[in-house]
This record gives structure tokens, C-alpha cells and sequence, in this order.
């Protein structure tokens, strides 16, 4: 497979790093030039000294026979920029963006950007591991963004406690299919009742389908501070 990887800080050069070590054929391209020639002295004759966010640049990395264009620089309007030239001008099949700034997650996935990875995100979702159990930890984003992989803890207090799945009104789109329980791990099914303790795998579609499953698995819970 030909990637081409615009920016060549610690994640561009890792990200060439292991694309080498599985066999596929890249280039990168980076317009700081000390960078560039520091990563071409650790990985070889991949790395152009070139701004990604210029077209003619792309054209010359091969950007028209590239299955992958990931553009992974610490400025998030650059990599907007670098995933719509592959897209709209060189047909590119799949476009993979670094996204810093959380708040730019929506409108990226809005301009037709593949695949989103949000260094920021994937700390916060590290950090919700130890969440209290009122609310949805985010693992994943599927189909663009679109809908998202997250768990939710059935506590004492949960709605869904001692309830069928079949019982859980949620919304189109949105659907429960795995459950944690103890050292196991099993379908949710039909007749699957809910402990106290379960984790719940769900797909959430949208805002309205994360807010229901919130809802219906977690309730409502005590503001912070509250002394009740």
C-alpha cells in the first residue's frame, strides 16, 4: 500500500516507523528542513522537504496513487486543508486526520475526512476509566463519527437494573450487543437481565441516541458537590 504522510513530528515519524516495519511504501513530507533531513538520516530517502498543504507538493509525493493520505501535524487548519486536496483533487480513497482541538472533531467529520484521531480524546477516554459510574465512557468512533463505541456501568441505583435488554427503549440506530460481567464476557440477548456491576457495550447513533442510553442505563445522576 503507498501512504503518503503529511508532518514529521513524533507522530509522523513513529506512524512511518512502523508503516516501514509492516512492508509499505511511503513517503513524508515535512517543511521544516532540519526535521526533515534528521528523520530522512533515521529512516532513509522517504522524507520530502515540502509544505503538504500545497498541491503541486502533493502531486509530487505521488498523492494521485496513494491509497492513504494521513496528514497528522500539530496545526489542525493544515491538516483540514491537506485531507480535502487529497480527497477532492488527487481522488485519494482514504484520508486520516490529526485532530488537537476537540471542538474541530464535527467539523471535520462534516467535510468528509476518513478516519479522525484526537491524541486529546484518547487521553480523556484513558481518564474515564476511572470515572464514576454515572457516566458513558467513549471508546470508539465508527462509520466517520457518526455513531460511537461506548460502556456503560449498571450500578445499584441504574434503571436498567434487574430489567431485559428487550425492556431498554432506545432509539434507531442505537443498539446494545456486549456484556461484561464478572470474568465474562457474552452477547446481550433478548433475555440477558441486568446486574448490578455489568458493563454494557453499546452503539450510540448521535447525541439524542448517547443522551437515551445516558438515560436508560445510567439514570440521572447527583450533581458534583451534592451532600445528599
Amino acid at each position: 500500500m503507498y501512504i503518503v504522510v503529511v508532518g514529521g513530528g513524533k507522530v509522523g515519524y513513529y506512524l512511518a516507523k512502523e508503516l516501514l516495519e509492516a512492508g509499505h511504501e511511503l513517503v513524508i513530507l515535512e517543511k521544516n528542513a532540519s526535521r526533515a533531513r534528521q528523520i530522512s538520516d533515521e529512516l532513509g530517502s522517504i522524507v520530502l522537504n515540502r509544505d503538504g498543504c500545497e498541491g503541486k507538493h502533493l502531486a509530487e509525493a505521488g498523492a494521485n496513487r496513494a491509497a492513504v493520505v494521513a496528514a497528522v501535524t500539530g496545526d489542525d487548519e493544515d491538516n483540514l486543508v491537506v485531507c480535502q486536496m487529497a480527497k477532492h483533487h488527487f481522488d485519494v480513497p482514504k484520508t486520516i486526520a490529526r485532530v488537537n482541538n476537540p471542538r474541530n472533531e464535527d467539523l471535520f467529520k462534516h467535510l468528509g475526512v476518513n478516519e479522525i484521531i484526537s491524541p486529546t480524546r484518547m487521553v480523556l477516554g484513558a481518564i474515564e476509566q476511572d470515572i464514576p459510574v454515572h457516566e458513558l465512557l467513549h471508546l470508539a468512533q465508527l462509520k466517520g463519527g457518526e455513531m460511537e463505541l461506548v460502556e456503560a456501568q449498571i450500578s445499584e441505583s441504574s434503571p436498567a437494573l434487574g430489567r431485559k435488554s428487550t425492556d431498554i427503549n432506545l432509539p434507531e440506530g442505537s443498539s446494545l450487543f456486549l456484556l461484561l460481567r464478572g470474568n465474562s464476557v457474552q452477547q446481550v440477548r433478548a433475555d440477558t437481565v441486568f446486574q448490578a456491576g455489568d458493563k454494557v457495550l453499546a452503539v450510540a447513533k448521535g447525541d439524542s441516541g448517547e443522551e437515551v442510553l445516558r438515560r436508560e442505563l445510567i439514570g440521572d445522576s447527583e450533581p458534583v458537590g451534592s451532600s445528599n
